[in-house]
């Protein structure tokens, strides 16, 4: 087929990275695309890092300068998106010599696994592709993101998966948020049979977790938090909106909620601790303050 031209104190059950399901445990996966937020995200309890740039375009793959240096600052893995641009799922081949250069620079650099995906014009699984991609991966865990919301048939497509090796597949369920995908993410669950983790992703929050976690059967889960913060610049020019906001891993709250600047990270680690008590069999599960994760 064609192709276009971070940890908390209190203990809690992990799964090894690529092992699909571990007794009373879950994982939560944080995507972040700064050091300063994948030091937030192991504060505040997460049990494994997607790292990548242009969350804004569903995720890129980061500089090889964010990865050294957030692997110098948090100790859970990070897991690398590879994905040279936003858009489709359909590469050129120089986009494909891109990618294969960016997997051994991001292994050269610490990855501990790689997250990537490839369509071909049809909406199948790119199996050419992907079996070229993941031989330079290996020995490295890899995940298949996404772009499996945006297959032909999501239970073939998770066949595919399996017999090209991925350890796990990132999905919504074909939908618009992991809950709306619910059905669809818990059959393919049933199918995978703990062959490959299907993980649930999208508009995960503390108010639908619990849901999606009882109504799936999943054991991983994946989040991300972002809020846009005033600019530090004090020199400003009208009109100019390029340096006005950034953008951090932090759970928008309602506007009677709002903390100072100085209270930032504390608060997006606390939020991120409360997000995460719904995984630990160890904690009730009490009703907890709503805050939104994308």
């Amino acid at each position: 087929m064609k192709r276009q031209g971070a940890s908390s104190g209190r203990k809690r059950a992990r799964i090894p990275s690529g092992k699909a399901g571990a007794a009373n445990g879950f994982l939560m996966e944080v995507c972040v695309d700064s050091v300063e937020s994948a030091v937030n995200a192991e504060r505040g309890g997460a049990d494994r890092i997607e790292l990548c740039s242009g969350l804004v375009e569903g995720g890129t793959t980061p500089s090889m300068g964010v990865l050294q240096v957030v692997k110098q600052y948090v100790q859970i893995p990070v897991f690398v998106m590879i994905r040279p641009r936003g858009g489709d799922f359909l590469y050129s081949d120089r986009e494909v010599e891109v990618m294969k250069a960016d997997i051994r620079l991001a292994k050269l650099y610490g990855a501990d696994g790689l997250v990537f995906g490839a369509l071909t014009e049809d909406g199948h699984i790119d199996k050419e592709l992907c079996m070229s991609l993941i031989a330079i991966c290996r020995p490295l865990p890899v995940t298949f993101h996404r772009a499996f919301d945006m297959v032909h048939d999501p239970m073939a497509a998770l066949e595919t998966l399996l017999t090209l090796g991925f350890e796990r597949v990132l999905t919504s369920g074909c939908d618009i948020s992991a809950l709306e995908g619910l059905p669809l993410i818990k059959r393919l669950i049933d199918q995978a049979k703990g062959r490959i983790v299907v993980m649930p992703g999208g508009g995960i929050t503390d108010r639908n977790l619990q849901r999606i976690l009882e109504g799936s059967g999943a054991t991983e889960f994946h989040c991300s938090a972002r809020l846009a913060r005033d600019s530090g610049m004090k020199f400003r020019i009208t009109g100019c909106k390029i340096c006005e906001t950034i953008e951090l891993l932090r759970p928008s709250l309602p506007a009677s909620e709002k903390r100072p600047p100085e209270n930032e990270t504390n608060t997006q680690v606390n939020v991120l601790r409360t997000l995460f008590e719904f995984l630990d069999p160890s904690v009730p599960k009490a009703s907890s303050i709503h805050r939104v994760f994308y």
